[in-house]
């Protein structure tokens, strides 16, 4: 491989704002895997944000790609997986399996698609300094009637249609709105663009805790919300305290603490079976590898209410929570999934299929 731009490529990042701001390039937010996309030829090699390869576990999508893209260039996109009409990043983190049959027959039965929104070289051209609006209009060239399972990210110029598809989108499972300076240049691993992603909030059972890397102070808040059948399951973490805060907590929750998990809605934690049939901390996985899953289990008694982005097949936040406030008015009982807002439905075909242009 010998292109312009060369892996690996650190994809450039957003930092959160509250609001969309005005006079931008806008795009969704699409909740994925993000990659850079490297073609030469008959050789194509997918990056992940950290550098590292994602190209043996999408095989459908390296086929694609050489199909559809030009012979040789550098795109910045989003790897994703659509289900009845919606993006699910579930499907997305099984693919990435060590065993090569279980990825061919992901691939048969929930391929990916790649959402493109960057252009970084083109030919023998590297686009890193050129102004987005123009690296946009290159790109949109560049796939011009590209089709499935490749496609251009929608993007517009006009803050009333951000948004709308700020309002709009979250129903199709994309996490909210991009705004990108117009002369913006492409800066690796800086955080020069603006994310304003949804947020909502929920009242939780604080149900026990885990102690943080460093010491004995808690590293995090382990949440729970009751099912139709008065079941605690448990829906997530929350986690971003200062260390002065973290050992506070650990004093503050220590009258509930329990000598053991006996008696605890969330006593079957450590039998692998009985994740089956319910949501319980530490929940053996790839991804947990080694980690120490063990966590000191509280009597499910304190409320308080989270801020969360949005729920992940309506059964767990999709991303750590963000601690708001204890909710001594609330009772445990009245935590329940009921409360949770559920985005209005919105296919995700409307968007993928309909491009307008960033005039």
């Amino acid at each position: 491989m010998d292109l312009p731009v060369m892996p690996p490529v650190k994809p450039m990042l957003a930092k959160s704002v509250a609001k969309i701001p005005p006079d931008m390039h806008y795009e969704a937010k699409w909740d994925g895997f993000r990659a850079i996309v490297f073609r030469d030829g008959a050789e194509v090699e997918l990056g992940s944000r950290t550098g590292k390869p994602l190209t043996r576990y999408f095989p459908e999508l390296v086929e694609a790609l050489k199909d559809r893209l030009p012979a040789r260039c550098v795109l910045d996109g989003e790897i994703v997986i659509a289900r009845e009409g919606r993006l699910d990043f579930d499907a997305l983190t099984e693919r990435i399996h060590p065993a090569e049959s279980r990825v061919r027959m992901l691939a048969g039965t929930t391929p990916a698609s790649f959402v493109a929104f960057d252009l970084l070289a083109l030919a023998d051209e590297s686009l890193l300094d050129v102004p987005l609006t123009d690296r946009r209009a290159l790109l949109a060239r560049a796939l011009t009637g590209v089709t499935a399972p490749v496609h251009l990210a929608p993007a517009t110029t006009d803050l009333a249609v951000a948004q709308r598809w700020f309002e709009q989108y979250e129903g199709a499972g994309l996490d909210g709105v991009i705004a990108k300076p117009p002369t913006l240049r492409y800066l690796q691993d800086e955080r020069a663009m603006f994310k304003i992603k949804h947020e909502r909030t929920a009242d939780v059972v604080v149900a026990g805790y885990r102690f943080h890397k460093s010491g004995p102070v808690v590293g995090s808040l382990l949440l729970g919300l009751h099912d139709d059948q008065g079941n605690l399951q448990h829906v997530g973490v929350s986690a971003a305290f200062s260390m002065k805060r973290r050992a506070e907590l650990v004093e503050e929750l220590e009258p509930l603490r329990l000598d053991d998990v006996s008696g605890h809605p969330w006593a079957a934690w450590s039998d692998e079976a009985a994740h089956e049939t319910a949501r319980l901390p530490g929940a053996p996985s790839r991804w947990s590898g080694k980690k120490d899953l063990s966590w000191v289990p509280l009597r499910p008694e304190r409320v308080a209410e989270v801020a969360y982005d949005h729920m992940e097949n309506g059964v767990r936040f999709r991303h750590t929570a963000r601690f708001r406030r204890w909710r001594p008015d609330r009772t445990p009982e009245s935590c329940t999934y009921a409360q949770l807002e559920e985005p209005v439905t919105y296919d995700l075909a409307e968007i993928l299929g309909a491009t307008p242009p960033a005039d």
